[in-house]
């Protein structure tokens, strides 16, 4: 508790100068904070999550809140500055295991009561070019490999510095360094070296090409390419095709040495036939082998997107993951979205099973329905759920995960 006092007393402080100065500013016609401009966000949420092991069930009771201030800086054209804090509350409630309570008799739900900066920057623009310094949230492309992680209540922020152009009609180009992160977990702060290039080029509304490569230091470089579109042929088509592999790391932090020789395959066909939603994906993340092979990481992506929702891959298994999934749901204006995924997972190399090898594991059923509450501006509600089934694979076991929660931004 002591962390969130002391946040709120930090938060109080800063926005108070904030609108302290701004109203100076106005008084006196010296410009340091113009145009302020003030947003947040409140998210409570249950959990449960239950495990079949030797533990209780997990059931948490949290709430995000995220402030976040944005003003013009010094009267400049195109300067700019943001600074927001966001804190995680449990209200005193630990029959879970944050990974930060030491309540290791419940099984895990990864969201620890902290606070925490999660904006501090400055920001210049002239025509179309950006430059960045300080914390932000970065979610790139669709974030399988750099994200935010924004499903958990403690998002994760990166500390950049970053010049992002679109100067050539429908071309954007991103090149960042980045110097750290923090969030997710409590007291998840690392350094790192690492260097960001994104590059995407939309030809025509049914091709647009993404080109990246991310350095992460001591990790391994990502470098790969995505095909992505939209057709309008009656009814409303969408399609990915993604390959991308890993090699050692380029950039380096305190002489760790890792090395990396894994790829990637993702194909996606999805429908919107009147609302109805129906589709298809295959993703293939490698395995490690005799041969050197290492298996395909995404340390930073943002994974809960990806491989089923009861969180069962968001490292790589060693054998790799195959995963073959079809999703149907329907969405309309007032009544929302209503969506289910059903998984198979298989590991790309043999793994142990209790009769010696083999390639299956498991299966896995999600749905979701999420709708705006009515009465209540820019308040949606979530219902969420998902259950996974192990297979023969050694070292799984069967999961189920609720959610339910009310989500309010201002």
């Amino acid at each position: 508790m002591k962390k969130v006092t002391m946040s709120a007393v930090a938060l109080t402080a800063i926005f108070g100068s904030m609108s302290s100065l701004s109203a100076a500013d106005a008084q006196s016609g010296v410009g340091i904070f113009n145009d302020a401009k003030f947003s947040g966000e409140i998210r409570p949420r249950y959990e449960y999550a239950d495990v079949d092991n030797d533990v209780d069930a997990g059931n948490a009771f949290t709430a995000r809140t995220h402030l976040k201030a944005k003003a013009n800086l010094l009267g400049v054209d195109g300067l700019s500055t943001t600074i927001g804090i966001q804190s995680v509350n449990n209200f005193g409630s630990n029959s879970y295991n944050s990974t930060d309570n030491k309540a290791v008799q419940y099984d895990k739900i990864v969201d620890p009561q902290f606070a925490m900066l999660s904006e501090a920057s400055l920001d210049y623009s002239v025509g179309k070019t950006t430059m960045h310094a300080g914390r932000s949230k970065v979610n790139l492309d669709n974030q399988r490999f750099i994200g935010t992680v924004g499903w958990r209540q403690n998002e994760r922020s990166y500390d950049t510095v970053y010049v992002a152009n679109s100067d050539v009609e429908d071309l954007t180009l991103l090149a960042a360094y980045v110097y750290g992160y923090q969030g997710v977990k409590a007291n998840n702060t690392a350094d790192t070296s690492s260097i960001l290039l994104n590059a995407k080029y939309k030809i025509m509304d049914e091709l647009t090409v993404t080109a990246y490569d991310y350095m992460l230091a001591s990790i391994h470089d990502t470098m790969g390419v995505a095909l992505t579109g939209n057709i309008d042929a009656g009814i409303k088509l969408s399609y990915r095709a993604e390959y991308a592999m890993q090699q050692d790391a380029t950039m380096k932090y305190q002489d760790v040495n890792t090395t990396a020789d894994a790829t990637y395959m993702n194909f996606d066909l999805g429908a919107n036939i009147s609302g109805i939603l129906i589709g298809g994906n295959y993703e293939v993340l490698s395995g490690s082998d005799s041969n050197g092979k290492t298996k395909f990481t995404t340390p930073l992506g943002t994974n809960h997107k990806f491989n089923g929702w009861a969180d069962m891959f968001l490292s790589t298994p060693n054998g790799g993951l195959a995963d073959l999934n079809a999703r149907l749901g329907y969405k309309t204006k007032g009544f929302g979205k209503l969506l289910g995924v059903y998984h198979m997972f298989s590991a790309d190399t043999a793994m142990a099973t209790s009769s010696g090898t083999g390639n299956d594991l498991g299966s896995e059923i999600d749905v979701v329905y999420v709708n705006a509450i009515p009465g209540v501006k820019n308040l949606k509600g979530l219902v969420k759920f998902a259950s996974y089934s192990k297979g023969e694979v050694e070292g799984y076991a069967n999961k189920q995960v609720a959610w339910l929660q009310l989500d309010y931004k201002f």
